[in-house]
């Protein structure tokens, strides 16, 4: 489960942004995990709660955006949302796909006491 080394991650970047900025606790992360990130949002939190654990994000609130799969598809020349990277297009059905968005994993917001 990859998302506990995620999440191992993240608690790096939050404990190296309160040396930074001198707060000493997380109340709410909002974090965006897009359809393609290859990361399971529930397998995420759950990681998130064993991680955060007598942390400064131990009581932390986790929002998670799901950023839909967005691909141009070069048949019908059109920018369209599909759930898998190896759906046809939901229009006309070709195959012609670039991915445009929905591989995103980002820290979006922090709220910070």
């Amino acid at each position: 489960m990859h998302e506990v080394s995620l999440c191992e991650h993240l608690m790096g970047l939050l404990e190296d942004e309160a040396r930074r900025h001198a707060f000493h606790r997380v109340k709410r992360i909002r974090l965006a995990v897009g359809r393609f990130a290859c990361v399971d949002p529930d397998a995420l939190r759950f990681a998130f709660d064993v991680v955060r654990r007598n942390t400064l994000a131990g009581e932390a609130e986790v929002e998670i955006d799901q950023p839909p799969g967005l691909v141009w598809c070069s048949d019908c020349a059109r920018e369209v949302e599909v759930p898998t990277r190896v759906s046809p297009c939901p229009d006309c059905g070709g195959l012609a796909l670039i991915p445009r968005g929905g591989d995103e994993l980002r820290l979006i917001e922090l709220e910070v006491a």
